[in-house]
């Protein structure tokens, strides 16, 4: 029988412009803002991290907060969720323009300098995160067809990598300007601070109209509580016993922070291989498998499983992370080393591709796994807690690597920003930016193995049973 909310390519599409608009700011903000401030700004390095740390203190106020009054708000007649994207949509464009501003062109206080930091880059995670949770539970209220929820997260990978690889493919060839030349004659760039601006408006507003594509192309079939009845304590203590949402928000944590600390290849391609042009042949080498992969991915989950897929992928980019660890520091610097990297980038990508367009599927999975066991569903509280765990990745990464870059390497951008390659510093950039990701990558899969119980036949238990309780209340 045909499942009463069923959804086609309209809405699939719709979903994924909304992620489009997130990833045009967050792969902006998250790639190249640490270089605006190292830089341009000259920010030192434990000023910055200072700034992300209590950053990310409010995020644990502030996530919970938004997803309580999500939670509380009534249906309208443009449903529960979809609201907040039409009137945030505008406001988070401009923060992230904002943090962009040169603001020692107005200032020579350094006081007043970090105070406008603090309040642009605190002010651009509080708007996203009054879009990201709403936009991440519509997913649930779109349909509560199987097949329709893997064809969303499908399309929401879609809009990911679209939106992920514009600042990444783009961006560099806008925001860097050349400096000089290497021994091999290659053009050495550096960050230029109008460049960067000018990028940064550019995403903003490609945001906000992706965002109201969204909008207007997305419809919750679902259908919301009049009058939400909201139990947080008893929500929360069934969100923290759940072992799906404990392993999903432990992986959140690793995969976002992964995906954070790979902004960090900007400072290798700048300071080691001394060719920023490799960041866009490194976003095709990683989003290149994911573009392939989508086309296969739901017959893949038909048939297989989304947990049994994760798995697998994670497994195999682990084990191409632990060897670009062990061989790319060997290779020739402007030789073979640029060719290796890329390789070994394009080979995780392809095992990635697995966990990155299912991931969400899998949040809404965890969504109605709470419901089934405690009978309690509460979309914006789930996801703003699985928001706040990416934040959460997010800022170790930032803190970390930021920690490390200065430790391990001893990277500092008043010093190194325009100087390229300098030894020492840039092989201890190359040393962080590939153990690391071996790790994270080993931790994912043990996680997906071994920890994620909601394998293909639990999942379809789980499945029949909700329907017929929807169907008899």
């Amino acid at each position: 029988m045909k499942h009463p909310n069923k959804i086609g390519f309209r809405d699939g599409l719709g979903y994924a412009f909304g992620d489009a608009a997130n990833l045009f700011v967050l792969t902006y903000v998250s790639s190249y803002l640490k270089v605006f401030y190292t830089d341009i700004l000259k920010v030192a390095e434990n000023k910055i991290t200072t700034l992300l740390l209590i950053a990310r203190l409010w995020d644990a106020i502030n996530d919970p907060l938004w997803g309580n009054i999500i939670a509380k708000k009534r249906p309208n007649k443009d449903g529960k969720f979809r609201p907040f994207i039409k009137w945030f949509a505008i406001p988070l464009g401009i923060m992230a323009m904002l943090c962009f501003v040169n603001f020692r062109d107005f200032t020579a206080s350094e006081t007043l300098v970090l105070a406008l930091m603090y309040i642009t880059y605190i002010g651009y995670g509080m708007m996203y995160t009054t879009i990201n949770i709403p936009y991440g539970s519509l997913a649930s209220v779109i349909t509560d067809d199987p097949e329709g929820r893997t064809l969303l997260s499908t399309f929401r990978s879609i809009g990911a990598g679209l939106g992920g690889a514009i600042p990444l493919l783009i961006g560099p060839m806008i925001i860097y300007t050349v400096t000089g030349t290497n021994s091999q004659g290659v053009a050495v760039k550096a960050a230029d601070a109008g460049g960067m601006l000018k990028f940064g408006i550019i995403m903003g507003v490609l945001s906000i109209i992706f965002f109201y594509l969204c909008f207007f192309n997305t419809k919750e079939r679902v259908a919301s509580e009049e009058e939400p009845k909201v139990d947080l304590k008893k929500t929360y203590i069934g969100m923290f016993k759940s072992r799906p949402f404990v392993v999903a928000a432990l992986s959140g944590i690793l995969i976002s922070g992964q995906l954070q600390f790979a902004s960090l290849n900007q400072y290798l391609y700048k300071n080691f291989f001394e060719n920023t042009d490799l960041s866009i042949i490194g976003t095709i080498a990683n989003y290149l498998p994911m573009a392939v992969m989508i086309f296969f991915m739901p017959k893949l989950v038909k048939k297989f499983g989304k947990q049994e897929l994760c798995s697998v992928g994670t497994f195999f980019s682990a084990v191409a992370a632990v060897l670009m660890f062990f061989i790319v520091p060997h290779c020739d610097r402007l030789g073979s080393g640029p060719v290796v990297f890329m390789l070994f980038t394009f080979i995780i990508g392809f095992g990635y591709s697995f966990v990155s367009i299912t991931n969400w599927a899998i949040i809404t999975d965890v969504i109605d796994y709470q419901e089934y066991k405690t009978g309690i569903r509460s979309e914006s509280a789930v996801y703003a807690v699985y928001t706040f765990c990416r934040n959460l990745g997010q800022t170790i990464a930032d803190v970390g690597g930021m920690k490390l870059l200065g430790a391990v390497a001893g990277y500092n951008g008043a010093i190194h920003g325009s100087a390229g390659y300098v030894e020492g510093v840039g092989e201890g950039i190359l040393f962080v930016c590939t153990i690391i990701p071996a790790i994270v990558y080993t931790l994912v899969f043990i996680l997906f193995k071994f920890g994620y119980p909601l394998n293909k036949s639990k999942l379809e238990v789980m499945y029949t049973e909700l329907r017929n309780k929807r169907t008899a209340e």
